[in-house]
């Protein structure tokens, strides 16, 4: 992108204030994983325990500092994310250590999902210690809820819920249909 996507902004709120703005609907508190240079926000910022060390790291850190027993991770490029789809996701955890939601085009989406924190901080720890840095790779060695995105189709806004914002192209499309 050329830029901290995290500060992009949507009809005048930045992506992570839109994201934190929905999740505080439903958790106790939000935090922010890595470094932001020059972030105005509000939010209680969490260093990672392995930098440069990509999804999988952030996914670490923000388990390591979760002080509840579920953790919601969710990437900044989703800005348009919901309460309602978290609320879903989170119906869904009994007897799952971890529930994520598979986007239409049937890619999982490890960077949107609840994990359960101690058996998860656990094997993320021991899959980064052996070179592992993707976020799938946890979910796919755990008790994962796979929520498919039928299941999600009925929530206000789920065609949108994984607008990935990674490229220039993806921020103006998606700022062109006024979302």
């Amino acid at each position: 992108m050329g830029t901290d996507k995290s500060r992009l902004e949507l009809n005048g709120e930045t992506f992570t204030d839109r994201i934190a703005r929905e999740i505080c609907k439903v958790a106790e508190s939000v935090s922010l994983v890595g470094t932001h240079p020059g972030s105005q926000s509000n939010l209680k910022p969490i260093a990672d325990v392995y930098p440069n060390w990509g999804a999988l790291g952030g996914v670490h850190a923000a388990l390591a500092a979760c002080s509840a027993s579920w953790a919601l991770v969710v990437a900044c490029d989703f800005p348009l994310v919901s309460s309602e789809l978290f609320l879903y996701l989170s119906s869904l955890r009994e007897d799952h250590d971890a529930v994520a939601p598979i986007q239409d085009d049937g890619i999982p989406q490890p960077l949107c999902a609840l994990y359960l924190v101690q058996p998860c901080l656990a094997l993320a720890e021991q899959m980064i210690k052996s070179g592992e840095r993707k976020p799938i790779a946890l979910l796919q060695s755990v008790r994962t809820c796979w929520v498919s995105f039928l299941e999600l189709s009925t929530l206000r806004g789920a065609n949108h819920f994984f607008e990935n914002i990674n490229t220039p192209e993806d921020y103006a499309r998606v700022r062109e249909k006024g979302l």
